[in-house]
C-alpha cells in the first residue's frame, strides 16, 4: 500500500496525506491472497480516480465500494464516495459516505470541510453548525461562517459573541457588520446598535466610517440632535471629510442656517467620493431649497456647474428639471442635453429633449432626433409621435401620415396618446386639403378625449 500513496501523491491525483493503511512488506513472498487483495485495491482505487476525472460518477461509485469490501478501514474511500454520491445527486448516501470518513479520521480538515460544504448546499443549517463548530479549530476563517450560521439558526446572542471575539482580534469588517444590522433589525436591539457604534468611535476616534455610522443610525433612530452633533465632532477631527457634508447639509437646512446648508451641498456635488445617487439627492434637496428661497439659484447653479464638471448625469438632469418647473424651457433644454451626452442611452431625458425642441420649434432637430431614436426603441409610439409633430411643421404630411399611422399599431391602453395621434392625422390631412380625412380624424381625437 506504501506504493499506492507513493502513486498517487506522485502524479498529484489526491492531496491527502491521511490514506493510511495496514503496512505491507512487498519484498515478503505472500502465503496467502493477501497481494492479489492488494494489487485489486490500488487498480479500484486508480480507477475510481480516472473515472471520477472524467466525471463518470456512477463507475467512480462503483470502485469505490469494490474498494471498501476488501478493505473498509480506509477513511479516504468515503471522502471520494461521498463527493461523487453527491455529484450524482444521491445525497443521503453522499451524507453517509461523509460522516464516516469524518468518523475514521475525526482531525481531518479536508474531510470536515467536505460534510460542512454538502450541508451548506442542502441548506441543512443545523448540522451545517454542528461541523462548522468543529472546524473552527483550524482556521479562523470558520468563525465567520460560524456567526452566519448562528445567524441563519436564530441564535442571535451566540452570533453576535462570536462577531465581538472577530472584530477585537481582527477588527471591524464589512462582511461582519452586515449581519451585525440584520441581527439588530431582527432584534430590534437598537440601543445594542448604537453603543456598539459609540464604542468604535471611543477607541477609534480617528476612523471616519465609524463616525458616519454612528450619525446614520442616530438619524434613523430619530436622534437627530445626537446625530448632528457626531457630524460636527466628526468635522473637527477631520475638516477635510466630504461624506460628512451629506449629513450636514441637512442639519444646516434644519436649523435655518442656509450659508452652512449651501456651504455643505456644494462640497458633496463636487466631491469624487460620493455616488452620483447620493449627489443627485442633495442636488434634488438644494432645488427645493432654492425653490422656497429663489435668492440662492446662483449658488445653485455654480453647484451644478460642478457637477456637470464631474460627469454626473443624475444631478444635471435634476436642474433640468428644475428649469422645467420654473418654464425656463431654453436652460432646461440646456441641462438635458448636457445630460444625454453623459447617459446617451436614458431614454427618459431623450424624451425630454424632443419634447423640449418641439415645445421650442426646433422641428428639423426634432425630426432628426426623433428618426435615430426609431431606430434603437421602434416599439416606442411617443417617438412616432414627436416625429409625426415634427414633420407636420415642417410641412411633409406625407411621411407624418405614414409615421403615424405606423406608431398607432404600438399604443396600448393609452387614450390620451390615441387622442394626440388623430389630432395630429386630421393636421396632416388638412395640410394635404383632404378635409374628408381630416374631420374623420379630428371627430376620433374628440371621441378618444370625450368622458365615458
Amino acid at each position: 500500500m506504501k506504493r499506492l500513496i507513493y502513486i498517487l501523491f506522485f502524479f498529484g491525483i489526491i492531496a491527502i496525506p491521511q490514506l493510511n493503511h495496514a503496512q505491507v512488506d512487498f519484498n515478503k513472498t505472500p502465503d496467502d491472497d493477501l497481494g492479489d487483495n492488494e494489487d485489486r485495491f490500488q487498480e479500484l482505487f486508480y480507477e475510481a480516480l480516472k473515472q471520477k476525472g472524467i466525471e463518470n460518477y456512477d463507475r467512480a461509485v462503483e470502485a469505490l465500494q469494490k474498494c471498501i469490501e476488501i478493505d473498509n478501514s480506509v477513511p479516504v474511500l468515503y471522502f471520494e464516495l461521498g463527493k461523487s454520491q453527491s455529484k450524482l445527486k444521491n445525497f443521503g448516501a453522499a451524507e453517509d459516505a461523509l460522516k464516516k470518513a469524518v468518523e475514521k479520521d475525526p482531525d481531518n480538515e479536508w474531510f470536515l470541510d467536505e460534510l460542512y460544504g454538502f450541508y451548506a448546499s442542502q441548506n441543512e443549517h443545523d448540522k451545517a453548525l454542528k461541523t462548522v463548530k468543529q472546524l473552527v479549530r483550524f482556521h479562523p476563517d470558520y468563525k465567520e461562517d460560524l456567526a452566519s450560521l448562528y445567524l441563519k439558526t436564530k441564535k442571535y446572542d451566540e452570533a453576535l459573541e462570536v462577531l465581538d471575539t472577530l472584530d477585537a482580534e481582527f477588527g471591524v469588517s464589512v462582511s461582519r457588520d452586515i449581519m451585525r444590522n440584520r441581527i439588530y433589525e431582527a432584534t430590534g436591539r437598537k440601543k445594542d446598535q448604537i453603543k456598539n457604534l459609540e464604542s468604535r468611535v471611543e477607541s477609534n476616534p480617528e476612523k471616519e466610517s465609524n463616525y458616519l455610522a454612528l450619525i446614520y443610525r442616530y438619524s434613523e433612530n430619530n436622534e437627530k440632535d445626537k446625530a448632528f452633533e457626531t457630524a460636527k465632532e466628526l468635522l473637527k477631527i477631520n475638516p477635510n471629510s466630504q461624506l460628512v457634508h451629506l449629513a450636514l447639509y441637512k442639519f444646516y437646512l434644519d436649523d435655518n442656517d442656509a450659508e452652512k446648508a449651501i456651504e455643505s451641498m456644494k462640497i458633496v456635488v463636487e466631491s469624487s467620493k460620493i455616488k452620483p445617487e447620493a449627489k443627485a439627492k442633495v442636488l434634488s434637496d438644494f432645488v427645493k431649497f432654492v425653490k422656497k428661497n429663489p435668492e440662492y439659484e446662483t449658488d445653485l447653479i455654480e453647484a451644478t456647474a460642478m457637477v456637470s464638471d464631474a460627469n454626473d448625469s443624475k444631478s444635471v438632469e435634476e436642474l433640468g428639471q428644475y428649469y422645467l418647473a420654473k418654464n425656463d424651457k431654453v436652460k432646461a433644454l440646456e441641462n438635458f442635453e448636457a445630460a444625454l451626452k453623459l447617459e446617451p442611452n436614458n431614454f427618459g431625458i431623450l424624451r425630454n429633449v424632443m419634447l423640449l425642441y418641439l415645445d421650442l420649434k426646433k422641428y428639423d432637430l426634432a425630426k432628426e432626433k426623433s428618426s435615430e431614436a426609431l431606430e434603437i426603441y421602434p416599439s416606442q409610439p411617443v417617438l412616432y409621435l414627436i416625429h409625426g409633430v415634427a414633420l407636420n411643421e415642417l410641412n411633409e404630411a406625407k411621411d407624418a401620415i405614414e409615421t403615424l399611422e405606423t406608431g398607432l399599431d404600438y399604443i396600448i391602453d393609452d387614450t390620451k396618446m390615441e387622442a394626440d395621434f388623430y389630432n395630429q392625422l386630421s393636421k396632416a390631412h388638412t395640410l394635404l386639403n383632404n378635409t374628408t380625412k381630416a374631420k374623420t380624424f379630428s371627430d376620433k381625437a374628440k371621441q378618444k378625449q370625450s368622458p365615458n
